[in-house]
Order: structure tokens, then C-alpha cells, then sequence
């Protein structure tokens, strides 16, 4: 890791959690699907399954901010 990159990574885990998330969110909104790496045989087979399971009214739908609002409700430490 560079110099830079390790300042740049200090200063995010400085930051709040709110503002963390929101920093992750704006960083993965820049990637382009050609840059992910390729799925191998078991992932497609997953993403056929779950794909056969959606179109089949099998399993319910979420939008992306329901699903991130769950991912950081699970995230947060319990009182």
C-alpha cells in the first residue's frame, strides 16, 4: 500500500460510521461492471438459482436502500 493510500485509509476509518458507509457507497458507485472480477461456475449457478427462484414469485424484492438501511441496522452494536 502507498503512502497516500494508507493516509487515505486512515483518515476514512477516522470518520464516523454514517460517513464511512456514505464514503463506500460513493467509491463502489465509480467501479464499472468490467473491472469485477469474473463469476466462476458456482456463482452463476447461484445467480441462476436465485434468478429462477425471483421469477417464480418465490422470494421478495428489495430496493437498494431498504437492503443497505438492513445491512447497517445489522451492522450496529447492540444496547
Amino acid at each position: 500500500m502507498t503512502a497516500s493510500l494508507d493516509q487515505v485509509r486512515q483518515a476514512a476509518l477516522a470518520l464516523p460510521e454514517e460517513q464511512r458507509a456514505q464514503l463506500v457507497d460513493a467509491l463502489i458507485a465509480t467501479l464499472k461492471p468490467e473491472d469485477a472480477a469474473p463469476l466462476d461456475d458456482a456463482w452463476l449457478a447461484e445467480v441462476e438459482r436465485r434468478s429462477e427462484d425471483f421469477d417464480a414469485g418465490g422470494v421478495a424484492a428489495f430496493s437498494w436502500e431498504e437492503v443497505k438501511e438492513r445491512a447497517r441496522q445489522r451492522c450496529r452494536p447492540h444496547a
